[in-house]
């Protein structure tokens, strides 16, 4: 028998718990089809409150780092429309508003919290942030939703002070939007070689 394919929908109206059995089962996406695409991404798990101060979607873009070969990205931050129309993301000086870049890393070999055993997470440690970026101290496992598609990815998110772990009772979808539309350069590059 197949398995379900699961949509958007039904991580919005799943608990906190069925978010997790998604998160555990670990399938692995395809980090090649990455390359030079951007995704709408929407909170599953903040408090309404929270999604007022902060944002309840945003964006996560992807594109190879032509120096180290890794896929690389960063967030934008969107003006708050939804997620089923047109994402119009926020601009200061006509430039898109971006933050928390990351690096598509190998989860191998580390010891995750909760057991999660998945292949890839976004490191936020190495890819040249500030330490006030609000992603700073984030390392995010990332999963496919459904086995062997990449247009609808789950994430989690965990941040490490030195060699304290703390899970976040947080979720986030990435609903695949389309090309890459803006290519952001690599911030502080002398951070992320060392």
């Amino acid at each position: 028998m197949a398995e379900k394919i699961l949509t958007l929908d039904d991580l919005l109206k799943m608990s906190h718990q069925e978010r997790k059995q998604v998160m555990m089962a670990a399938h692995p996406f395809d980090a090649d089809a990455l390359d030079k695409t951007m995704y709408r991404g929407i909170d599953l798990s903040l408090p309404k409150i929270m999604n007022m101060i902060l944002w309840k979607t945003f964006r996560k873009t992807f594109i190879r780092d032509d120096k180290t070969g890794e896929i690389r990205g960063w967030n934008v931050r969107m003006e708050q429309t939804g997620w089923e129309g047109p994402g119009a993301p926020k601009k200061k000086k006509g430039k898109q508003i971006s933050f928390g870049h990351y690096r598509v890393r190998s989860a191998k070999g580390i010891k995750w919290p909760g057991g999660w055993a998945g292949e890839q997470y976004l490191d936020y440690g190495i890819a040249g942030n500030h330490w006030y970026d609000p992603g700073a101290p984030g390392f995010c496992p990332l999963v496919a939703v459904n086995q062997g598609r990449n247009d609808l990815l789950l994430g989690w998110e965990i941040v490490k002070f030195g060699p304290l772990w703390v899970p976040l009772r947080d979720f986030w979808a990435l609903k695949l939007e389309g090309p890459l539309d803006v290519v952001e350069p690599v911030p502080c590059l002398e951070r992320v070689t060392r």
